[in-house]
């Protein structure tokens, strides 16, 4: 199959520091390349990829200084795409919906896998407008404050296989990895290994936003002695930190599309115990992978029962849910449904529709 990713021009594919849906890509990419598929990204300059790569601009624009406008570089870069219409099989945007006035008249097969919050109103009138753009879920959760948007999968976000390994938790403390923010908790994870009386080991950036609430909030908070603030780490440090944790702390409040760190730590066999939050039901096992609790309370009784779960256990999940090769098949099969749809509509080649409406796409689970 010939497929087109479309990433972000914000961050290399990798990113070189933060970037989940540039990471993301990645993953998929290269599994896809893995496959055999014939595939081509569309992505920053600095990318590494085997893939074939198309890019406008040189480097990552989060990190150029040059950079004003990167709305600019993005409008490029979709004309880029839609000037190779007839080269692919099919097109995946993560992108969000900057593309969906190029793609909305093209009879092509694209998807457009939705990384970020969907709960804030302003994109209420973009999905009423394009109800038939092809959007795919990272979460059911996700999903629910745009019930109108044209829905055609969920597909769960995988890493590597090999990418971690399994640690035994000696380190006898409790981790938070993520960001220094209102929305992640980190006060409740504190609350919590204090209550326990268990080491918290804390790997988090502080973006400038968030320097206020770190000083007045969290700061305080870090002179207790089982406290210690590490600061943030990067991609090949996580194995040992989170694979040496008794468990990882995950007490956001808010609507969280994914949480990409619940299975980095599956896959070091490390336990989870998370808030009932956002996409936090669809992703932990309870019971074999970690813990659900709603408050700090009984987050305090989960951490009596981690004893009753297994590393390997935990491992087993993030090999049976949440690697790269079962993202890219998940994918692959709304592929097939896409374009088969696509195929129905018309000729098949690409041409102009005579309308924004369309029939519904196919739900693809």
């Amino acid at each position: 199959m010939k497929i087109a990713q479309i990433a972000p021009l914000y961050e290399a594919v990798p990113p070189k520091l933060y970037g989940g849906t540039e990471r993301i890509v990645h993953y998929l990419t290269e599994e896809l390349v893995n496959q055999g598929h014939d595939v081509t990204l569309f992505a920053s300059g600095d990318s590494v990829t085997r893939a074939t790569l198309i890019a406008n601009v040189e480097t990552g624009l989060r990190l150029n200084d040059d950079c004003i406008d990167p709305i600019a570089h993005h409008i490029v870069q979709m004309q880029e795409v839609i000037e190779r219409i007839k080269d692919f099989d099919i097109f995946h945007f993560h992108t969000d919906y900057l593309h969906f006035p190029f793609t909305a008249k093209l009879n092509i097969p694209c998807v457009t896998t939705l990384h970020g919050r969907l709960d804030i109103p302003d994109l209420q009138s973009v999905y009423n407008k394009f109800q038939n753009q092809n959007v795919i879920s990272i979460s059911y959760n996700q999903q629910k404050p745009l019930q109108q948007a044209n829905w055609v999968g969920n597909v769960y976000h995988g890493l590597p296989h090999d990418m971690h390994y399994m640690g035994n938790g000696d380190g006898n403390y409790f981790a938070f990895v993520g960001r220094v923010s209102p929305e992640k908790g980190l006060d409740k994870a504190i609350e919590i290994a204090i209550a326990t009386e268990n080491p918290l080991k804390i790997a988090a950036k502080i973006d400038k936003a968030d320097k206020k609430y770190y000083e007045d909030v969290i700061k305080p908070l870090l002179e207790h002695p089982l406290i210690e603030f590490i600061g943030e780490i990067n991609e090949s440090q996580k194995t040992d930190f989170i694979g040496k944790a008794k468990a990882l702390l995950f007490p956001i409040n808010w609507e969280e599309p994914f949480g990409m760190v619940m299975i980095e730590s599956m896959a070091c066999g490390t336990p989870v115990i998370a808030f009932k939050c956002g996409s936090v039901p669809e992703v932990i096992d309870e019971g074999k992978s970690g813990f659900i609790v709603s408050t700090v309370k009984e987050a305090i009784e989960a951490v009596k029962k981690l004893p009753q779960l297994t590393r390997k256990g935990v491992r087993h999940v993030f090999d049976s849910r949440f690697t790269a090769g079962r993202m890219a098949n998940n994918y692959l099969d709304i592929y097939a449904s896409v374009i088969e749809d696509c195929k129905s509509e018309g000729s098949g080649q690409p041409h102009l529709k005579t309308s924004y409406e369309g029939k519904p796409m196919k739900k693809v689970v």
